[in-house]
């Protein structure tokens, strides 16, 4: 028997932001058809109109691009089963919407929102819960009450109607999931959900299967939430005798907080401090910005590895993985069951690994972009001795500025804890001659100025702390930063002169 080709697809909706978790699914498809030499396929599922979020469509895509995740077929570039956006197939779906009535495995339900809400109220009312099923069906207005010209002379007259679908009664449903192994659901547990509405517009369940059908899906890799209706799809591609061509399921565990209680929201972000989606998202109403990986200084490369091993691990001691290493040692085998707590340190800490990665030149040039951003303009050769002396210090790129600002921009005040602990009453009088043998020390390089001051301090009978603490407050304006003989010579000997002066007059104890 000739092995199906391996095609798998991610399938967003344009109702809101990728969340990561999203992107997370996006990426295990996409690692999956690669190591199998497979398709990947993007496909939009907007069958919720009312819910629709302009811009969201582009932000799914931009979000893909910046990850560098590439798909074979889909929106924007097309491909043999176009369209791939849901709103643009509605009448294939009235096509198969109209074979399940046929077969008596959907009706027509003409029950209104009003409706069914008084008979929910009724049924909460005797502590009861309503599911429209095999139980009350009969005692609805659907096909299986009114007459055949009732329902035809119905629909001619544009009252509003619903196909749902008939969930045959006593069953097991059982499939196999390619994580959570044997799944089996009683039909009894199920509603007749909706599948086709008179406005035109399938939902979810509908779409997704037919879709998956006619795309040729040979695995559906989706989030954990997904997974009640997995036995709804297995009823449908059982309705339209698909069973054969059915996909493989796959469900994924959800992403927690850091806490690990409950799944990581953009509350969870906001309140915490990092982000939870992949690019900064500014709302076209209320004007409200979500912060993004991109904007906040990640490296594609970098969040990409980081939620790689959210719910998935190589069976090794690797976390550091090119694309190429993540594509070879994927495996649905070895995604777990059980939630990935989001780690926001440990995000950070991937990043610093993938900073640490980039040559000097490289981070050089994405510091100078930071640089002429706030209209500085310096040498960049001096801009690459400032990467190689912090770059073990930052996590970011703009942390590089954190860590040297003070080359550029001369300190106006001094950290107060700083000063309370390490300025004494002789440090006025200690750094006015370090000072003066700064101003005579020639050549002006690292070695004669750390001789000198070595000397100064050893003939003083003091120790190191007591001048070399206070001269970096003076020069940096806080008791942080590189090796302090090599800030001397960068900055040069009447730029060090010049921050002495200052902070003597400015500093009082």
């Amino acid at each position: 028997m000739t092995q199906r080709k391996v095609r798998v697809r991610f399938a967003p909706s344009p109702t809101g932001l990728l969340h990561m978790g999203g992107l997370r699914t996006a990426l295990f498809n996409y690692l999956f058809a690669k190591k199998e030499n497979g398709d990947f396929i993007l496909r939009i599922e907007d069958t919720d109109q009312t819910r629709f979020m302009e811009g969201a469509e582009k932000y799914i895509i931009d979000s893909l691009e910046w990850c560098g995740i590439k798909f074979n077929e889909g929106i924007k570039i097309g491909g043999p089963h176009a369209p791939y956006k849901q709103s643009e197939r509605k009448d294939i779906y009235l096509k198969y919407t109209e074979q399940l009535i046929r077969s008596g495995h959907a009706y027509y339900a003409f029950d209104t929102a009003e409706e069914l809400e008084n008979i929910r109220n009724e049924y909460e009312a005797s502590k009861r819960n309503f599911t429209y099923d095999a139980t009350v069906r009969n005692n609805l207005k659907n096909s299986f009450t009114l007459s055949e010209d009732e329902v035809k002379q119905r629909i001619d007259k544009g009252e509003q109607y619903v196909v749902r679908f008939k969930i045959p009664e006593n069953r097991q449903i059982i499939f196999e999931d390619k994580i959570r192994g044997k799944v089996t659901v009683h039909s009894s547990t199920l509603d007749d959900k909706v599948l086709y509405k008179s406005s035109g517009m399938p939902t979810y369940h509908l779409a997704n299967v037919v879709d998956d059908h006619l795309m040729e899906i040979s695995h559906v890799i989706r989030g954990e939430e997904w997974l009640p209706s997995t036995p709804l799809h297995i009823l449908l591609y059982e309705a339209f005798g698909w069973m054969d061509d059915m996909p493989v399921f796959a469900h994924l565990p959800l992403i927690l907080k850091p806490d690990g209680k409950g799944k990581l929201s953009k509350r969870d972000g906001d309140r915490l401090g990092f982000p939870v989606f992949p690019l900064q998202w500014t709302n076209p109403e209320t004007k409200e910005i979500t912060s993004g990986y991109r904007e906040s200084g990640y490296f594609p490369e970098a969040f990409i590895n980081m939620i790689a091993l959210l719910g998935w691990n190589p069976g090794t001691e690797q976390e550091l993985f090119s694309e190429e290493e993540l594509i070879n040692s994927f495996s649905l085998e070895r995604i777990n069951k059980s939630g990935a707590r989001f780690d926001p340190e440990k995000a950070k800490w991937f990043n610093h690994q993938y900073l640490l990665k980039k040559s000097d030149d490289e981070l050089t040039n994405l510091y100078q972009k930071i640089l002429i951003e706030k209209n500085i303009q310096v040498d960049i050769s001096l801009i690459k001795k400032i990467v190689i002396m912090v770059r073990e210090r930052a996590n970011f790129v703009k942390d590089i500025w954190e860590q040297s600002s003070f080359f550029f921009i001369s300190p106006e005040t001094f950290d107060e804890k700083a000063i309370a602990k390490n300025w004494k009453q002789n440090t006025p009088e200690l750094l006015s001659e370090v000072k003066n043998i700064l101003s005579s020390t020639e050549p002006f390089i690292a070695e004669p100025i750390h001789d000198n001051i070595k000397i100064f301090i050893e003939n003083k009978g003091i120790g190191f702390g007591q001048v070399m603490i206070p001269l970096r407050i003076a020069l940096v304006g806080a008791g942080k930063g590189p090796d302090l003989v090599q800030i001397i010579e960068m900055l040069g000997k009447d730029e060090v002169v010049r921050r002495i002066d200052f902070a003597l007059k400015k500093i009082k104890i």
